[in-house]
């Protein structure tokens, strides 16, 4: 189930139309149009940027994991990989990848999933559950908690165990590394910066992620 397909862009950052710095454990919402391209730097190496995506014609048709598994038969992303909802439209596809795997199954950290994995005392810490909350409710009140869905962890690294198990493990992406996407309709992405200091998805130190969009 794993592959490496690792494809640089021609794309020069001179010629984006946006271009902004997502701090560490922030959130970010944006609305590309189809034909878009938005790309993912992972600005110091070995951050997670958990991922959510919405038709913006029919925001309840989200990203689904199950079905962008099903689809390319991988539980990792790459160049190639196309970002299915659960009505089954393509949403978006993976044009370039300098990573060459990213993660479906890890989902977001949340309060409740802190107190699980590590300690009781981690339930205040800042987690990306909340920050999708925050988003999604800065940006109408037709989104609920119900459309916080299973997301990609792009950048992130969670090995699946001969025994079927995830693990989540130190990063294999490095500084400058990138993913690129091109979106196939009207699509609402959903950031959060992962802030996750208790594993090593963000080594332990949660860092920056750039963002760029063009308009092809």
């Amino acid at each position: 189930m794993t592959m490496l397909t690792k494809v640089k862009s021609s794309r020069e950052a001179a010629d984006a139309v946006y271009d902004y710095a997502l701090p560490a454990g922030e959130g970010w919402m944006y609305e590309l149009e189809p034909g878009q391209v938005l790309r993912l730097v992972d600005t110091e190496g070995n951050q997670a940027a958990d991922t959510l995506f919405y038709d913006a014609d029919n925001p309840e048709d989200h990203f689904s994991a199950i079905q962008t598994i099903s689809a390319q038969k991988n539980v990792y992303l790459t160049t190639g990989s196309k970002l299915i909802s659960e009505s089954g439209k393509e949403l978006l596809e993976i044009v370039a990848d300098t990573v060459g795997r990213h993660d479906t199954l890890g989902g977001a950290c949340s309060a409740q999933s802190n107190t699980v994995r590590y300690a009781h005392d981690r339930l205040p810490m800042h987690n990306c559950r909340d920050t999708f909350m925050l988003q999604l409710a800065k940006h109408g009140e037709s989104f609920t908690k119900r459309d916080v869905a299973p997301n990609i962890n792009f950048f992130m690294n969670v090995p699946v165990t001969p025994e079927g198990r995830l693990s989540f493990e130190d990063g294999i992406s490095g500084p400058g590394h990138y993913v690129e996407m091109k979106a196939k309709c009207r699509t609402k992405v959903l950031i959060s910066n992962c802030p996750q200091l208790n594993n090593p998805c963000s080594g332990f130190n949660p860092t920056s992620i750039r963002l760029l969009v063009w308009d092809q």
